[in-house]
């Protein structure tokens, strides 16, 4: 550390106090009864301030800048502005001890003897809070949330922004030890803030915000008057009845003086943001000093070691950037690092370190040795066994117990040292002197050897890896590379400070100078980059800089040297340099001019750099030729030259070589068909074949499909241009194709339906799959289509394709909810188990939705289903239980459909002309005769029929021609009128029916009375003849169910049944019904729909 003084003056009062405006360009300072404001770059005096009437003992300046602060013995307080006008004064009972301004608030603290005062510029008023002592310092924290106070008492108080008191700190002496001065550490990096305390007990404390002390006093030997922090916390300042300004690190070491003086000082600031320092006396005298950090350091190969905060050591691996600290704990002087040794040059001894082990990255020290001595030394250099002092002109070697074992006397001032190498104990030194000389050194060897001597003093020196050349910077900035063993000057360079030879390298060096760095291969011309600082180090491909305060390993690629070597075909050589670091680009450079000049070994080393296995292929399977006696290097350059992409050269080679076929081949693997032309052979069908084929691919790879298309039909490729045409979705094109295909080219022809289905072109996807007699794939596509009319024309020619058609129909109905036509698609199809599914659903739903109408009409057609079933015998019996149960259902729902309409239905018997109650625990039948109701589907009245049973031996059909005789009636014809049609089977009466008494049937009806079974009316057929056709109704169920067969006992009351679901209606209700419906208001068979 170096101080100068910038500027001093001499004011004539003691000054008390002083502040820096926080932008650094203004110095206020209290001078007896006036501030002094002065320019901080020259010392100028710009201003007095006249405002107190007594001493100004203190004074702040606010960290915003726009105001400070003064106070004096005169009990006031003025508050200044920034143009250095008074603008506010405010008083206490007694004199103004100290101020201090909030950093975040601005808020102002004022302390007294016997008080203290909180000012804002918001409020008018100051708030003044009792002391118990006097006052003597006051500081803030950090963050403005707390006020420390130092009293005269021995006493810190710490308060609150409203003045409470939240800590209270005692020191061991008391009033003895008064507190004088104290302050804040300003750093943002501490955990903790942490108060530093000076007393007239002599101590520096340093204390948490808790009241906690950090650590234990340091004793100073003097009275403290002032204590201070640089702007970032690292130092402290300390100055007092010493006469002289003390600087320290923030843990309390002292590390010297920084101005001595002629008499106390009462003030001692660091200017913001900067190394200066400013001093204020008992005497009056202002001194301005700067304070410069010298940087203390030692490197050796890809070790850097260096001074941190003046007391620790930072060793730093510059290739893992892995960094350690050793805390000294007191000022460090000198830093030398060598191989696994570091010694640490402290005030009253030498520390000697050694890594724990002998890896490269390992980065622990332990201390081996001490020298408890004081030493002067202007260099300090460290070997295996000895450290070397450099005083002046002599050196001196000790060992590491401190006993000097040899000395040099040098002629001249040694300007540069530095250690060589060697075995342990007998290391070598290279030393240049003041006076030109250079001179190596050996450790055990009493005698200096002289290298050379030149007209220049020497700054800097290094010696390459094989200690045949020795690089000099001398005094004019010139470096100068000499051989040693001939002392022959190689070359000189100018702009050079620093000089470092490439350790891995022997013809490679690096210099620094003039913002430049420039690195020189051989006798080569140099290479220049942009780097400021220091070279110190050139290790492979990295170069260690110092700049400033940092040193950093910058990787610099090898490039330009590798190049001036490959300009003279010096591939071994090139190699070698590209071997420090280059970039994967500078390898495959030097790969590739390797190969072009047939160097082989090194093309394949450089092409394994960089993983390119094709061109490492190539070289092997070039060598396996050179093995095999194939000595044309002219086809080995071609194939080079083809992998490069240099093809007409690579041509020219194949066809010199006698090779055509080789250049046909080429031309043509890369699409250059018009050169592929020049050198085809005698016009080989195949061969031309191949090369339309090879450019149609091209064609379509470049994305000109249109010419690929064309290509691939003159050369017979079908698939791929349908391929080509359907992708792009060309339907002309592919209408084209199609129909010039012929129709036993199934595959292209295939391709060609599928991509009119895929453009949404069905006709011409029918017309090609009729081309080729696909049916199955025709109806496909018409069910895809739904184009359904087409293809139910086509199940009626093949109607092996019925389920092809059927069934996709019908889901496709089902998906557009038309249910019951689905369920007929299905039935039609012969999907039984489907068409009851959906129907079973149909009903469910209508029953859960309360639509007791349609429930009816779906159980009846789910009836009907059973009975279609029950004609196969295996499930006969199931099936006609079904039936039976959904015909029961069928008839509830309808019945309860126009029950819940009606409040009163009074069931009469036709049999026995019993009026029945309308709750029956009997069921529907007659409570007297048993015989069952016949109800109309419509209105559920009783229908004036009666069912009878054909006596044993009567057949239906032998039933129907029996009643079809139309016996004749006396007195009774023409009266009625039988019409019947597709829809129904009505009678209708024209007159008024005379008695029936003489009717057989009516015989029939009678029964025991009183008894509880059923007793049928059974016909035979002499009682069938005499029926009349227009009485009787039939139901003609299929088999395996019997015919049913009803007499009407009202003639003048017309029934109609419908032909479908045998249900029986009164007349009028049914064609009612059929108008508003179009349909059988039951089974909903539509009216024009042909009968079952």
């Amino acid at each position: 550390m170096r101080v100068v003084l910038t500027w001093r003056d001499k004011a004539e009062q003691c000054i008390y106090d002083l502040a820096f405006k926080p932008d650094g360009t203004q110095l206020i300072l209290a001078a007896g009864n006036r501030l002094l404001v002065y320019d901080t770059s020259d010392g100028t005096l710009l201003q007095p301030l006249k405002g107190h009437k007594d001493t100004v003992y203190c004074v702040a300046y606010a960290k915003d800048g726009k105001r400070f602060a003064s106070g004096s013995a005169d009990k006031s307080v003025i508050i200044w502005t920034s143009k250095l006008e008074g603008i506010l004064k405010y008083t206490h009972n007694d004199s103004i001890q100290c101020v201090s301004y909030n950093p975040v608030t601005h808020q102002l603290a004022s302390c007294s003897s016997n008080d203290f005062g909180l000012w804002s510029p918001e409020q008018k008023s100051v708030s003044k809070h009792k002391s118990s002592s006097k006052i003597t310092c006051c500081s803030w924290t950090n963050d403005g949330q707390y006020l420390a106070l130092g009293m005269f008492n021995g006493v810190i108080s710490i308060r609150n922004k409203n003045g409470e008191e939240k800590v209270k700190i005692e020191r061991p002496g008391g009033s003895l030890s008064p507190i004088w001065s104290i302050c804040w550490n300003p750093s943002r990096e501490e955990h903790n803030d942490i108060l530093a305390v000076a007393d007239w007990g002599q101590k520096l404390s340093f204390y948490q915000l808790s009241g906690k002390q950090i650590g234990k006093d340091r004793s100073l030997n003097f009275d403290p008057c002032c204590v201070s922090y640089f702007t970032k916390g690292e130092y402290i300042l300390l100055g007092g009845s010493d006469k002289q300004v003390s600087l320290f690190t923030k843990d309390g070491v002292r590390l010297g003086t920084v101005g001595e003086q002629n008499s106390w000082v009462w003030t001692c600031k660091v200017k913001p943001d900067s190394n200066y320092v400013v001093v204020g006396c008992q005497d009056g005298t202002i001194s301005f000093y700067q304070l410069i950090f010298s940087t203390v350091h030692g490197l050796y190969k890809d070790r850097y070691a260096y001074r941190d905060s003046m007391t620790d050591v930072i060793v730093q691996h510059l290739i893992t950037d892995q960094k350690v600290c050793i805390k000294c704990k007191e000022l460090v002087k000198k830093i030398a690092i060598y191989k696994h040794r570091l010694a640490i040059q402290l005030p009253e001894k030498i520390l000697i370190y050694e890594l724990y082990s002998d890896d490269s990255s390992d980065m622990h020290y332990r201390v081996k040795e001490k020298i408890v001595r004081k030493f002067e030394c202007n260099l300090l250099v460290v070997c295996a066994d000895h450290i070397i002092l450099c005083q002046e002109k002599r050196l001196q070697c000790l060992s590491f117990s401190g006993v000097k074992e040899r000395e040099w006397q040098m002629e001249s001032l040694i300007r540069y040292i530095k250690v060589i190498g060697g075995p342990p104990g007998r290391e070598g030194l290279l030393v240049g002197l003041k006076n030109g000389q250079i001179l190596k050194i050996f450790v055990d060897n009493l005698f200096a050897i002289v290298l050379l001597k030149q007209a220049t003093a020497v700054r800097c020196l290094d010696m390459s890896a094989s200690r045949n050349k020795l690089a000099v910077v001398d005094e004019n900035d010139t470096c100068l590379v000499y051989d040693i063993y001939t002392k022959e000057l190689l070359f000189q360079e100018p702009n050079a400070n620093s000089v470092a030879w490439n350790t891995q390298c022997e013809d490679m060096l690096c210099f620094s100078g003039g913002g430049y760095l420039n690195i020189k291969a051989s006798t080569f011309p140099v290479h220049q980059q942009k780097l400021q600082g220091f070279v110190v180090g050139y290790n492979g491909s990295k170069i260690f800089c110092l700049h400033v305060f940092s040193m950093s390993a910058v990787e610099v690629p090898q490039s330009a040297p590798m190049y001036q070597y490959l300009d003279r075909k010096l591939f071994k050589e090139a190699y070698q340099i590209a071997c420090l670091g280059v970039t994967d680009t500078d390898w495959r450079e030097l790969a590739m001019e390797a190969l072009e000049g047939l160097e082989f070994e090194t093309a394949k080393k450089a092409f394994t750099r960089v993983q390119d296995l094709r061109y490492l292929e190539l070289i092997n399977s070039i060598e396996e030729r050179k093995k095999r006696g194939e000595p044309n290097n002219d086809l080995f350059l071609a194939d080079v030259f083809s992998y490069q992409g240099k093809f007409h050269e690579a041509a020219k080679l194949y066809k010199r070589s006698g090779h055509e076929n080789l250049a046909l081949e080429m031309y043509t693997d890369l699409r250059m068909f018009e050169y592929a032309k020049d050198f085809l052979g005698s016009g080989d069908p195949k061969e031309t074949k191949m090369l339309i084929t090879k450019q149609a691919d091209w064609a379509r790879n470049i994305n000109e499909p249109k010419a690929a298309v064309e290509m691939y039909m003159s050369a017979g490729e079908h698939v791929k241009a349908i391929e080509i045409s359907g992708d792009h979705g060309w339907v002309d094109t592919l209408i084209d194709i199609a129909r010039k295909l012929d129709k036993a080219e199934r595959e292209p022809l295939l391709m060609c339906a599928h991509y009119f289905k895929k453009l949404d072109n069905p006709g011409y996807a029918a017309e090609t799959y009729l081309k080729i007699g696909d049916l199955k794939s025709l109806i496909q596509l018409h069910v895809e289509t739904q184009r359904w009319d087409e293809a139910f024309a086509l199940g009626e020619k093949h109607p092996e394709f019925k389920d092809d058609i059927y069934v996709p129909y019908a889901q496709w109905l089902a998906e557009n909810d038309r249910f019951e036509e689905a369920q007929k698609a299905f039935h039609k199809a012969g999907r039984q188990g489907e068409a009851v599914r959906v129907l079973e659903q149909l009903t469910h739903n209508a029953v859960v939705e309360s639509r007791f109408n349609d429930a009816a009409c779906y159980y009846w057609m789910l009836s009907m289903q059973c009975l279609d079933i029950a004609q196969d015998p295996a499930q006969k019996d199931v099936m006609l239980s079904k039936f039976h149960h959904f015909q029961h259902l069928a008839e509830l729902y309808h019945g309860y459909h126009a029950i819940q309409r009606y409040t009163e239905l009074v069931p009469l018997c036709y049999r026995c002309s019993t009026n029945n109650p309308l709750l029956n625990n009997l069921g529907n039948v007659c409570i007297n005769c048993r015989q069952p109701f016949v109800f109309s589907a419509s209105s559920y009245e009783v229908l004036h029929l009666v069912e009878f049973y054909l006596e044993e031996g009567i057949t239906d059909e032998e039933a129907v021609s029996l009643i079809d005789l139309e016996a004749p009636r006396h007195k009774h014809e023409n009266k009625w009128q039988e019409i019947t049609s597709n829809n129904s089977q009505t009678l209708r009466l024209d007159e008024t029916v005379d008695s029936m008494g003489d009717d057989p049937f009516t015989a029939k009806l009678s029964f025991e009375q009183g008894g509880s079974e059923f007793v049928p009316v059974v016909v035979s057929r002499s009682v069938l003849r005499s029926m009349s056709r227009r009485d009787v109704l039939i139901k003609r169920w299929p088999p395996p169910l019997q015919w049913q067969y009803f007499r009407s006992l009202l003639p003048d009351a017309s029934i109609t049944m419908c032909p479908s679901c045998f249900q029986m209606f009164h007349s009028e209700d049914y064609e009612l019904l059929v108008l508003q419906h179009t349909c059988c208001p039951y089974c909903r068979r539509r009216v024009d729909e042909p009968s079952p």
